[in-house]
């Protein structure tokens, strides 16, 4: 996926305008330090003077460019931080794009605390480069040369004096700060490890308490802390060196202008005023170069955080429309599986699910009836092999007609923050206030709102768990419902459901008229199926309908056999 430019044309609309900026400052430097050789030359050197028309004129020219120059330092900071959100907002939205595209499970391969650092840490890099880094830089470089390149005019020597010292001084920075980047490197590795352990503990935060593993735990995020600071702290050595050394330049270019200056005044080739004049422009300049140190080390988190975007922007197994996908348009929701191939899972698979039946899909655990599910819904693809809806194959249908279909009610899709309402409306977010209120009455969520104080507006904490399980899964099931889906997945739906909740479930498959796919170890449920897939080895070993199946001494009857004699 591509990533965004820097300079797009808004963005070149501000840069030039910090150009812009950089020229007027330095128009202003040049003009302030004309005035102050003006004022020492004709008023503070000579023994007769009168302050008539042109001191006033003097002064507020003076009084003009300190306004003028202000106002052009406010444009600087708001277009350099117009220029930055505006990148990081592209960035931000890339990522995201990114993010929705990779396959569920090629995601879990990395902690959430990495991908949270990406888009906080990483693009705050990237944000502070172009903001604080990249325009403060190109201001000053525009400001800098303009203002040397007037005063080499004035007086060569003490142009050269100050840009030779300005040089070497930089020369000097970006030498010693090589190893920046190994540092900022080394920091950003460790915080991405605080971040990922942190937020799998606030995740599992029962787990640590129940088992009391708090103090192993936080002997864990001590041992992290202890890494991030010593990374931090050799990170800080050397900006601190770079500092350090902008420090130094800034004092040694002022004596050398000090003395250089003495010494032309000396020698009659210069005047006092325009030393003091070549002083002020020294001093506007280095405001800027102290900031050297800081732009290298923006420059080297904005390379490091760039490094991982790229690593993550090119992420494989992208699930993603393709460029002529059609609209998927289903009446009976029939589904085929053709010759799939899933690595260590799938080998050869087919089948064919006729439209407005229930099929139920049993097997072992661990044998990929989740996976199919899921290739139904297209987060997962497979290596090879098409599945094809009212046969039509899904990879040639836009995602959104695809999911726009399909109610889904599965334990990886939990409860969302924020109120009831917002939850059960974000499949089908048109429904209206009667169709909303049918399915609430269908699902039984119309009890579990009559027992909560602030009704629909009451709010879900993440996953739902301050509801109880029984009220999360009739939630779910009326989100799943809401819209009038043509296929309905239902993924181990009713596990753990007490009778009640059993009862209400019966009814709604029952009712339902599109086609049904569960995933289920409950006998019942099975039977109220029109057909049963045994998955196993890769491929479904036996299907049929239920009375077939428990007729014989099937696998189905077999498993449901042993889980019977179990309880």
């Amino acid at each position: 996926m591509a990533m965004p430019n820097i300079l797009t044309a808004r963005r070149r609309r501000l840069f030039f305008k910090l150009i812009v900026i950089g020229f007027v400052q330095a128009g202003l430097t040049i003009m302030s330090a004309l005035l102050i050789r003006y004022v020492f030359d004709h008023w503070v050197t000579q023994s007769q003077h009168t302050f008539g028309e042109p001191a006033l004129v003097v002064i507020i020219a003076l009084i003009l460019t300190a306004v003028l120059g202000a106002l052009m330092r406010y444009g600087e900071r708001v277009t350099a931080e117009q220029l930055g959100q505006n990148y990081t907002y592209d960035m931000r939205l890339a990522l995201y794009d990114q993010l929705v595209a990779i396959a569920p499970w090629t995601l879990q391969k990395r902690s959430r605390g990495g991908h949270l650092l990406r888009f906080i840490g990483d693009l705050t890099a990237l944000r502070q480069w172009v903001s604080q880094g990249l325009a403060t830089l190109t201001v000053a470089v525009v400001t800098a040369f303009s203002a040397l390149l007037v005063l080499a005019f004035i007086n060569g020597i003490l142009a050269f004096t100050v840009a030779l010292i300005l040089f070497v001084g930089a020369a000097i920075s970006i030498a010693s700060g090589h190893k920046i980047h190994d540092r900022v490197k080394e920091s950003r590795k460790f915080r991405a490890r605080i971040a990922a352990n942190v937020n799998e503990k606030i995740a599992s935060l029962p787990v640590v308490q129940v088992f009391n593993q708090v103090r192993r735990e936080r002997r864990r995020l001590s041992k992290q802390s202890v890494r991030l600071k010593r990374a931090m702290i050799n990170r800080a050595k050397i900006i601190g060196r770079l500092r350090a050394i902008t420090e130094a330049t800034n004092g040694f270019a002022t004596i050398c202008v000090l003395f250089v200056g003495s010494f032309e005044v000396s020698q009659g080739r210069t005047t006092p005023g325009m030393v003091v004049a070549s002083m002020s422009i020294l001093g506007m300049l280095l405001p800027s170069f102290r900031n050297l140190g800081r732009i290298y080390e923006y420059w080297h988190s904005y390379r490091v955080a760039l490094e991982r975007i790229h690593y993550f922007m090119n992420t494989p197994e992208l699930i993603v429309d393709q460029e002529d996908a059609q609209r998927l348009r289903v009446k009976k929701g029939k589904i085929e599986f053709k010759n799939i191939h899933l690595e260590a899972i799938f080998n050869n698979l087919n089948g064919t699910i006729p439209g407005r039946t229930k099929l139920a899909i049993v097997g072992p655990n661990g044998v990929g009836k989740s996976t199919l599910m899921n290739m139904i819904a297209r987060l997962v693809d497979p290596d090879s092999g098409d599945i094809l809806i009212d046969d039509q194959n899904i990879n040639d249908c836009t995602l959104s007609s695809l999911r726009r279909i399909m109610g889904i009610v599965s334990p990886d899709l939990p409860l969302l923050r924020g109120n009831i309402e917002r939850n059960l409306r974000y499949r089908y977010r048109k429904a209206s206030a009667e169709e909303l209120a049918d399915v609430c009455t269908l699902c039984g969520v119309d009890k579990v709102i009559a027992d909560l104080p602030k009704g629909m507006q009451t709010r879900i904490v993440d996953g739902g768990m301050n509801l109880s399980f029984g009220q999360r899964q009739r939630i779910t099931l009326a989100r799943a419902l809401l819209g009038k889906p043509k296929i309905l997945l239902l993924d181990e739906a009713d596990a753990n459901l007490d009778y009640n909740s059993k009862k209400l479930l019966d009814e709604i498959l029952d009712s339902y008229s599109g086609t049904v796919i569960m995933i289920t170890h409950n006998f019942e449920r099975v039977t109220q199926a029109d057909f049963v897939w045994y998955v196993a080895e890769g491929r479904i070993l036996e299907s049929g309908t239920p009375s077939e199946l428990f007729a014989q001494e099937s696998l189905t009857a077999t498993l449901f056999n042993r889980k019977l004699h179990v309880a």
